[in-house]
């Protein structure tokens, strides 16, 4: 079995040089200018020429439920995020930061607003400010953090933050094709139910009963003999003592009767 692995947008983006903007110059000069016009027309001209990258890396992840306006403004805000922490002093391509930096902001944009469970949204909150104080934590000492100190710098309880990290089973549900939990050698669609014809069955008959109650004598034997002893109509007239023709309008007549009064109880 041939083993593949995801490809690497920053490869893929490689693979297409001639679109990519030539902003090494640009980025050398920006950190050098102090903080006024001439730099902030310069930091909006090196967003504006990577913007149709964003846009490319955005719509990567259009047909996961999200608008793509949502996620073109998404990728763009990563990538001004991009732009100001860059330092091009560290000999590395811009676009080698730029592109982890804007997936990253996409997966996590989806990580905290796409649910597949209802879930309250305080909840939510909770979980997104425990991720933003766990990847933070994550960064500076490049360790798990503990639950106390995720609540520490979120301001969360620590028991609001376990309740929102463990709220993204919400977002990220098990498959059916996972390995079942009880019995290893099983996927868990295998061992979930399968409806059962029976039940609505054992409704219907409860439902008929009050219904049956109220039908007259002769009409219930008929019904008995041939639903229940399987009987034919010819059957039935000799022991009823009525006609194969009679019996048949009886059972024709009575089931309609039934049928209704079903209906009208649903």
């Amino acid at each position: 079995m041939t083993l593949t692995t995801a490809p690497d947008p920053v490869r893929s983006l490689r693979q297409h040089t001639d679109d990519l903007p030539d902003t090494d110059d640009d980025f050398a000069l920006l950190v050098r200018l102090e903080d006024g016009p001439r730099r902030d027309r310069l930091r909006q001209q090196i967003v504006c020429a990577w913007l149709p990258v964003a846009e490319r890396l955005a719509r990567r992840f259009r047909d996961k439920g999200e608008s793509f306006e949502d996620l073109t403004q998404v990728a763009a805000l990563a990538l001004v995020k991009a732009v100001d922490r860059f330092d091009p002093g560290l000999g590395h391509a811009f676009v080698s930061y730029a592109v982890p930096t804007i997936t990253g902001e996409l997966k996590r944009y989806f990580r905290d607003h796409m649910w597949t469970l209802h879930v309250p949204r305080s909840i939510q909150q909770a979980r997104a400010r425990a991720l933003a104080a766990r990847d933070a934590l994550e960064q500076d000492g490049g360790s798990s953090p503990t639950v106390a100190r995720i609540a520490e710098l979120s301001g969360l309880s620590e028991e609001d933050v376990v309740l929102g990290l463990e709220a993204g089973a919400s977002c990220e549900p098990l498959s059916l094709d996972a390995p079942s939990s009880v019995t290893v050698d099983r996927e868990l669609a295998e061992t979930m139910g399968e409806p059962d014809a029976g039940i609505e069955l054992v409704v219907d008959r409860e439902a008929l009963k009050p219904l049956l109650a109220k039908l007259p004598e002769r009409e219930r034997r008929i019904l008995y003999l041939r639903f229940f002893r399987d009987l034919t109509q010819n059957e039935i007239g000799r022991m009823v003592g009525i006609s194969q023709m009679h019996v048949s309008r009886t059972i024709t007549r009575t089931c309609d009767r039934l049928r209704q009064g079903m209906l009208r109880a649903a």
